[in-house]
């Protein structure tokens, strides 16, 4: 027994430091004072359930007009056990089609014992939850030990996105290495939760790192070529608010989210090659170096192509509304691929694969350097 803890403790230690200095980090960063840039005194978001539809906005066809007059009991906030009135609107990003027993989210300013409220939308809360823990409950369940690993290390990168890196970049850091920064870490962090203490674990996170830092290159570069910057984006007049108030280089933005959105193709192909090489050579270790690295790329070029889809099909899946419109409109090809929009979209797909695809032959050159580098120092 005391020899499997100290095994279980040579081997988790450096990960129970990393993550003590992480979340010392994020709890320091939680401190922060922004700047405020709209007044919401009174204003709070709270909880509630329709308890009657007072007037409803259905119209003969199934269409809604106008709002709905509903009355909705209070399960959260100074108003907590109270029914009040209020509307909700028909619109698409904001209220409900409310239903009596619906579970709404109202947005409510309180003055004194004044209170204007309506229905902000339905309270998906708990949907949200539901859907994540079935995920990774699947995850656990097919994947086993690995499984949970895999989720404990997408639990966290997320949460390091939340409470490390959009903190620091509020303070002023650069958007684009503070990315690199956290693609870094958080690559470290699964990659050993994935792969514990092995070589095979080095590489891959040097894979990973790489190609990242590749896509990120071939972003600039493709930029700096087509005059397309993150100062092209659609939401660029609210985020030139954060460069006047707080210094933020919203420019930077564009391609730290490249590089963040990368990160699991990456992570994907850089793991499955290490692991595919390390493999080969404990199968055969007699294995010449030229014919290691001939293996490993043929491993290589069967993930290449699909990882490579998967980024390109997710740009374009996020631009399909664009797409289809830009299709109604019969809008000229010439207007249509000279578009930021576009640009943009291809900027993210390309760039993305780039990183992808040379991170192949970058883990691959390492994979073969350290083990037939530790195959010799053992000889």
């Amino acid at each position: 027994m005391k020899s499997k803890m100290q095994i279980f403790l040579k081997r988790w230690w450096l990960m129970a430091v990393v993550l003590v200095l992480t979340v010392i980090v994020a709890v320091v960063l939680q401190n922060i004072q922004k700047t405020e840039l709209i007044n919401r005194t009174g204003q709070t978001f709270e909880k509630g359930v329709v308890t009657a539809i007072l007037r409803d906005n259905l119209q003969a066809d199934g269409t809604r007009v106008g709002d709905q007059l509903v009355e909705v009991e209070m399960t959260t906030g100074v108003r907590r056990g109270e029914t009040l009135q209020m509307t909700s609107s028909s619109g698409y990003l904001f209220g409900a089609a409310c239903t009596e027993g619906m579970h709404v989210i109202v947005m409510q300013s309180v003055a004194g014992d004044t209170t204007v409220a309506s229905v902000y939308s339905q309270d998906r809360g708990n949907i949200l939850i539901l859907f994540a823990l079935l995920y990774l409950a699947a995850l656990v369940v097919i994947g086993g030990w690995q499984g949970l690993k895999g989720a404990l290390g997408l639990a966290f990168t997320f949460l390091a996105i939340l409470y490390l890196y959009l903190p620091l970049v509020y303070l002023g850091w650069s958007p684009l290495w503070t990315a690199v920064l956290l693609c870094a870490v958080t690559t470290a962090v699964t990659m050993y939760l994935i792969g514990g203490a092995a070589l095979k674990t080095v590489v891959a996170s040097a894979g990973t790192v790489a190609g990242v830092v590749v896509a990120g290159l071939m972003a600039t570069i493709f930029g700096w070529a087509t005059g397309i910057s993150g100062w092209n984006v659609s939401d660029i007049e609210t985020l030139i608010t954060l460069w006047n108030t707080n210094g933020i280089n919203v420019g930077e933005l564009l391609f730290a989210g490249l590089l963040i959105s990368s990160l699991g193709a990456v992570m994907d192909v850089a793991m499955s090659v290490a692991s595919s090489m390390a493999e080969v050579l404990a199968q055969n270790p007699g294995m010449h170096r030229t014919a290691l690295f001939a293996s490993g790329m043929r491993i290589g070029r069967d993930m290449m192509g699909t990882d490579s889809n998967t980024l390109i099909l997710a740009f374009a899946g996020g631009s399909i509304s664009m797409l289809l419109l830009d299709y109604a409109y019969d809008l000229p090809a010439l207007q249509i691929l000279n578009s930021n929009n576009i640009g943009i979209a291809v900027m993210q797909g390309l760039a993305g694969s780039f990183g992808v695809v040379l991170a192949v032959p970058l883990t691959v050159a390492l994979a073969t350097l350290l083990y037939t580098a530790r195959r010799s120092a053992t000889v």
